[in-house]
């Protein structure tokens, strides 16, 4: 696999118009040395609440975080047949002190589910600023151009005069409204955490014998570490995909906001 393949999140929509940091927000690279920083975060609050785990296993996983042989992960998964099993192998090779306790009660979704909320929130906060300076940029277009004519439609078609700043001014109104739902379904990311297999914490439960409070707190610990202020309180083997839905759904809105500009500016 390539360097660019590795660093880079590849369409055919993302080589022609994705940027460089939003390709690289859902490369691989970030995939998958993110999988390796969740795993040292639960192997740090494992350690905290009293499992043998040592600050020399920990400091192996950290010195070989971002040392991922992906072609030996590719053919760990041809003879796994899965994908999460194939990098807790070849991590676990590279570092022999540790592989007893990387993905120590976790499953899959552990890192697969939590990664995929810290890329959409790295995402979006990546989006968001590029959204507000359109916005400023239009505010001034639009003051500028407060009082040039140009003609209005309805239903598409030729209809009265305007001018080029109220006709922006539309285009703002919209854009803010994106600009709020989006900010909203940012602020309202939570982290999937450490729920074990359908949800249920069994694995982590077993793990600290049965102590109820000691898994709460590994789940709020991994939580703050990863950036999140809160935890989905509850969860099936996976986050809910409703929140993809929100996620898509305000993309959509702001898609449907730009599409009406490039329009009515081809006008």
């Amino acid at each position: 696999m390539s360097e660019s393949m590795i660093s880079n999140y590849q369409t055919p929509l993302s080589s022609r118009y994705g940027s460089k940091e939003m390709c690289e927000n859902f490369s691989d690279g970030k995939k998958f040395s993110t999988w390796r920083q969740l795993w040292i975060y639960l192997a740090k609050a494992e350690k905290t609440l009293g499992l043998n785990i040592t600050d020399e296993q920990i400091a192996e996983m950290e010195a070989n975080k971002d040392k991922i042989d992906f072609q030996a992960a590719a053919k760990e998964e041809m003879l796994t047949r899965h994908d999460v099993m194939a990098h807790v192998h070849v991590f676990a090779a590279q570092c022999p002190k540790a592989a007893p306790i990387i993905h120590l009660g976790a499953t899959s979704c552990y890192v697969g589910d939590n990664t995929d909320l810290i890329q959409i929130r790295d995402g979006l906060n990546i989006l968001l600023p590029k959204l507000a300076r359109c916005i400023d940029r239009l505010s001034k277009f639009a003051e500028k151009y407060k009082a040039l004519p140009t003609l209005g439609f309805t239903h598409m078609q030729p209809a009265q005069l305007t001018t080029v700043g109220k006709r922006a001014t539309l285009w703002i109104s919209d854009l803010l409204s994106d600009l709020v739902n989006i900010q909203r379904v940012r602020d309202d990311l939570r982290f999937r955490g450490v729920k074990g297999t359908t949800g249920t914490q069994a694995s982590f439960l077993a793990i600290f014998e049965g102590d109820h409070e000691k898994v709460k707190e590994l789940d709020k610990l991994v939580t703050k570490m990863a950036g999140f202020s809160r935890a989905y309180t509850v969860t099936g083997q996976t986050y809910s995909r409703k929140i993809d839905c929100n996620v898509v759904y305000c993309l959509a809105g702001l898609a449907a906001s730009v599409h009406k500009v490039k329009f009515l500016k081809s006008n």
